[in-house]
């Protein structure tokens, strides 16, 4: 029950915080799944904590202003190829904030249609099978990132 009170309270502060930043946003269509869900806010603190803004940042195999792994470039491409879209993503699209944030919003679409937002953030640093205590430091550090965002 908490949980779910957590849930609501955030999915709020999300739709309150989302006006105030129309200057940060890219168009609402990258940041929006097909529902209308607005990831700007959630976004903007996975970019803030990932590469403090950086679109050149590099580490490891992670690229781009969310550190964006080849594996999940082919995941993306792997969801748009079972849509039957003839759309894809490329390596270097990770260096792009504009094409990041739409892998985001497919990612999400995908795995997380009800658009929990514990599930995204968890989830974008642990993958799909992600350990709730080994992702703990990385959702704190994006949800003060978020908070500050109001």
């Amino acid at each position: 029950m908490i949980k779910f009170i957590k849930e609501i309270v955030l999915t709020l502060c999300v739709f309150v915080v989302s006006p105030v930043l129309g200057a940060n946003n890219v168009s609402s269509n990258e940041a929006q799944n097909s529902s209308g869900f607005d990831w700007n806010p959630v976004i903007q603190a996975i970019v803030q904590v990932e590469s403090e803004g950086n679109t050149r940042a590099v580490s490891g195999n992670s690229c781009g202003a969310m550190q964006i792994t080849p594996i999940l470039v082919k995941e993306c491409n792997d969801i748009l190829k079972k849509r039957k879209s003839k759309k894809r993503f490329t390596l270097r699209d990770r260096f792009s904030l504009e094409k990041s944030k739409e892998m985001f919003v497919l990612i999400q679409s995908h795995f997380n249609p009800l658009n929990d937002i514990e599930m995204a953030i968890r989830s974008w640093n642990g993958g799909m099978r992600y350990n709730v205590k080994r992702t703990q430091r990385y959702f704190e550090k994006v949800m003060k990132c978020l908070n500050a965002q109001k």
